[in-house]
């Protein structure tokens, strides 16, 4: 059994885990689908309206049974009802989900953008100022967090220039480019400042430590060129960190955008799992944690195997 079918093989032991661990946790929140959805007129509900309230939802029988019914669905592409939306959760999430991963891709290639060069630029200007600059914005960035960067950003876009962008719809990918760039590049600079600044800090070790081997010693003395050293060289062993933070980042930003999304008001799936939360709609809940740790596992597994494209020394799964 070679490296990518052990890992494949995992996958719904993991997935069983997330699943149960989610709906314990959830159903352990104080309050019931009911009350969420009714508020204070719950309370003028009858016994028996309450029953049956219970029962539509299913949350009357046993956390065994309620369970077992839902993994049985989930077995055959069932992930459930979206009580607040009325429609099949797995319909509810790929509805949502082009938006935040476009949002989450987007902070990823703006993190890569600028923190990659900034952290070579500081490797090779170690201990001088412009390599103190690059730490001190690297520690701010990643000392700040996302929700404070996204106010802030619409409190100048308001009080200074006297404009917000557009919020609380979004508009397709495939339908406006334009118009789907300009509604995300605010948000997607947002998620991925503090991304940015990771991304700085480690290239610029990664190098660091690079730049020192005998390799890169040798072809500088050979005459090589300052920059073919550095990029064509140096850069591709200094990948692999890099590599291995932006698969973690990028599966983090998927289920961690909700309060960028939230700021935003943007329909994307982070929101759409806070408001299930807030609204007691468990089949919802489990749907999206769910989907985000099997995209999570999905984007591990791709940065596993883009290790040995870096690095022909690595083989996966080898001793």
């Amino acid at each position: 059994m070679n490296y990518l079918t052990r890992r494949l093989v995992t996958f719904p032991l993991i997935m069983l885990g997330v699943s149960v661990l989610v709906f314990v946790a959830i159903r352990m929140v104080p309050g019931d689908a009911i009350t969420a959805m009714l508020g204070t007129e719950a309370g003028l509900l009858t016994p028996d309206q309450r029953k049956a309230l219970a029962g539509y939802f299913g949350i009357d029988r046993s956390w065994t049974a309620q369970y077992w019914h839902w993994l049985l669905g989930a077995l055959q592409g069932d992930l459930g009802l979206s009580v607040t939306n009325g429609k099949p959760v797995l319909d509810v999430i790929l509805s949502r989900f082009p938006l935040t991963i476009e949002l989450a891709l987007l902070a990823v290639v703006i993190a890569l953008c600028i923190g990659l060069p900034l952290g070579v630029f500081a490797a090779t200007r170690n201990q001088k100022p412009s390599d103190l600059a690059v730490r001190i914005f690297a520690m701010l960035g990643q000392s700040t967090p996302s929700f404070v960067i996204g106010l802030l950003i619409l409190y100048i876009l308001s009080s200074v220039f006297g404009i917000l962008p557009t919020m609380g719809s979004a508009v397709s990918l495939f339908e406006d480019p334009i118009g789907n760039l300009k509604q995300l590049i605010l948000p997607a600079l947002t998620l991925g400042f503090s991304f940015t600044a990771s991304v700085t800090r480690i290239s610029r070790s990664a190098m660091l430590d690079v730049l020192n081997d005998d390799y890169v010693r040798t072809a500088r003395s050979k005459g090589v060129p300052a920059l073919q050293v550095i990029w064509r060289h140096a850069l591709p062993n200094a990948l692999i960190p890099v590599v291995t933070l932006s698969g973690v980042e990028f599966g983090y930003l998927l289920g961690g955008a909700v309060l960028v999304e939230k700021i935003y008001a943007l329909p994307g799936l982070g929101r759409l799992a806070l408001d299930a939360i807030l609204q007691r709609d468990y089949a919802l809940v489990q749907g999206c944690v769910l989907f985000v740790a099997l995209n999570f596992m999905i984007v591990n597994l791709l940065v596993d195997l883009a290790y040995a494209a870096l690095d022909p020394r690595i083989r996966l799964g080898g001793r």
